[in-house]
């Protein structure tokens, strides 16, 4: 059994038994996916310890790909091991980190994975902590409500892929021939994007996405990050809270 749903940031509720009582029929080779903003991993907390026990005492596997709020200094602090035929991150051993630009076979089910997003939550700037008048900045924000980030703190510019990244992508998906079953990402590409949501502003990871679009043969496409549910064009299946089962003949 596979199950997809989207961002937690650090929520993990949706997982307890009385919300999906599904897993009473689950193994550690049936999986949940979370499709980005995972968040448990942030502060090193005894609240967040706590929540990474509790998802490893779940009978299931879970794994995510990373989104735009996570805490990538401690996510990349981690070992990189080699699992079904990509890289990954062991955050315990059945919490796995899917890494970007990686190609999975899961259950006779191939995956590919490009984790990141741009940030929508930073319209009034990100704020380094280095800065002299970071104090006096950062308080004044705070007093007039604006939206902003905390560089190191609340965000991290490895949001967006790095350029090795890319490439590890585009070498994943030559080795894969350009076909693969599912495709896991956060955010959209740009076509399905802006079909959201016009305002939205294309990237280097939107228009990226919309390459692997174009040239990828895939049959399913789940994303986040847009914290809703919905179908687009057929195959784009974005979810929020929403879990639905990956069903396949």
């Amino acid at each position: 059994m596979i199950w997809i749903t989207g961002d937690t940031h650090g929520d993990f509720q949706r997982f307890a038994t009385g919300s999906f009582p599904q897993q009473k029929r689950m193994s550690r080779d049936d999986y949940a996916i979370i499709t980005g903003d995972y968040g448990g991993i942030w502060d090193g907390s005894p609240r967040e310890t706590y929540w990474l026990n509790w998802l490893e005492e779940r009978p299931f596997t879970t794994l995510f790909v990373d989104g735009n709020h996570e805490n990538f200094d401690r996510l990349n602090e981690s070992s990189v091991h080699h699992w079904h035929g990509g890289n990954v991150h062991f955050i315990r051993p059945h919490v796995i980190h899917l890494m970007r630009g990686q190609v999975f076979e899961i259950g006779g089910i191939t995956f590919f994975t490009m984790g990141g997003a741009s940030s929508h939550d930073i319209q009034d700037g990100i704020l380094d902590p280095a800065s002299p008048d970071f104090e006096r900045e950062y308080w004044f924000k705070r007093r007039t409500r604006q939206m902003f980030r905390v560089k190191g703190v609340s965000w991290w510019p490895e949001e967006l892929p790095s350029d090795a990244e890319y490439e590890e992508a585009v070498k994943s998906l030559d080795e894969a021939g350009w076909e693969v079953d599912c495709v896991l990402t956060h955010c959209a590409p740009t076509s399905i994007q802006q079909k959201l949501d016009g305002n939205y502003t294309p990237d280097r990871l939107t228009d990226f996405l919309q390459m692997i679009k174009r040239r990828c043969q895939f049959s399913y496409w789940f994303l986040g990050h847009y914290h809703r549910n919905c179908v687009v064009d057929d195959r784009f299946i974005i979810q929020w809270k929403q879990m639905v089962e990956l069903q396949w003949e």
